[in-house]
């Protein structure tokens, strides 16, 4: 008799635990809007256009389709002070820009995920270099011992916009 008892009420208790699952799923409200988080970014473009030691590439003009979702500015290597702003574009795709003062190749292969050169494309007028991957694209320009990438899975299309909108001010 005393079997009997403990396999029911471990039914019992089981049946009260999904009851309780259940009721949690069904009345605890679920996200269902966009799951891309928006950020802003002036300050970090303010903190790093005052202190790197080149001039500083952000956007100007770009719709508002075009959504920041990430800024990084780090300058603990003064050899390589690191510049990142990331986008979501209005296609939903993922579109980024770094700059670096570092090496060249590595930053670039860092930064592309490996992509290699592949041709070039002038972009108002600026001759950029496409790198074509199989996770990124980019367009890469290399002045003054800096290194500017455009870079991500949108289009060149997409990425050319980014290139044409970005304008380049401080640096020391």
């Amino acid at each position: 008799m005393r079997g009997k008892q403990t396999v029911r009420d471990l039914v019992l208790s089981m049946a009260a635990i999904g009851v309780v699952v259940f009721g949690i799923y069904f009345f605890v409200p679920h996200s269902e809007g966009d799951p891309v988080k928006t950020v802003g970014y002036s300050v970090e473009l303010g903190q790093a256009r005052r202190d790197a030691p080149y001039a500083v590439a952000a956007p100007v003009g770009l719709g508002k389709d075009w959504r920041a979702t990430s800024v990084t500015y780090d300058s603990t290597d003064p050899k390589a002070v690191t510049w990142h702003l990331g986008f979501v574009d209005p296609q939903e795709e993922y579109a980024a820009v770094e700059q670096s003062n570092a090496g060249a190749a590595a930053f670039i292969d860092a930064k592309t995920y490996g992509a290699a050169r592949s041709g070039s494309r002038t972009v108002d007028g600026v001759t950029w270099t496409k790198y074509e991957g199989p996770k990124y694209d980019a367009l890469v320009r290399e002045a003054n011992g800096v290194t500017t990438v455009v870079t991500g899975t949108a289009s060149f299309g997409q990425l050319a916009e980014l290139a044409a909108a970005l304008e380049e001010r401080g640096g020391q």
